[in-house]
């Protein structure tokens, strides 16, 4: 006898969406709540898994005197992954401007740094004094 195993929140939203996309039409939530559960999502999660689809803006709603409709349109979803993916892209192609800025920076940084003679004794110069200076510290707090 094994148990029925529950949908998780993305197969739910998944199931709801599909509603949403089969009839291209408006719903109040108590139809949602009907027609939920013929999907396999029980209807007392349907108000919280609406409301995650809302939020993410995959489901529109709106309130039209005292009611509250739904609606999504398969066109909706597509405009919405262009307009994400547009971002995205704007995001990486600042991304790689700013590493490649970043990398130049780096390297233009690098150029009075080669290691030397020089610039190693006073590397340990300054190591020395820092020393000295956190000894007079302490000596200066007792």
């Amino acid at each position: 006898m094994s148990k029925k195993r529950g949908l998780s929140l993305d197969e739910k939203r998944e199931k709801m969406l599909q509603i949403f996309y089969d009839s291209q039409g408006f719903f109040l939530l108590k139809e949602l709540e009907k027609s939920g559960p013929k999907k396999g999502v029980i209807s007392q999660s349907v108000k919280d898994v609406i409301q995650s689809l809302v939020d993410d803006d995959l489901v529109f709603k709106d309130k039209i005197g005292t009611s509250v409709y739904f609606w999504s349109l398969p066109s909706c979803a597509g405009n919405q992954l262009r307009t994400v993916y547009k971002k995205l892209e704007t995001d990486l192609q600042n991304n790689n401007k700013r590493h490649t800025e970043l990398v130049e920076q780096c390297k233009a940084l690098k150029k009075g740094r080669e290691e030397s003679d020089a610039r190693e004794e006073a590397l340990n110069e300054l190591k020395s004094i820092e020393q000295k200076h956190k000894e007079l510290k302490v000596e200066a707090c007792l």
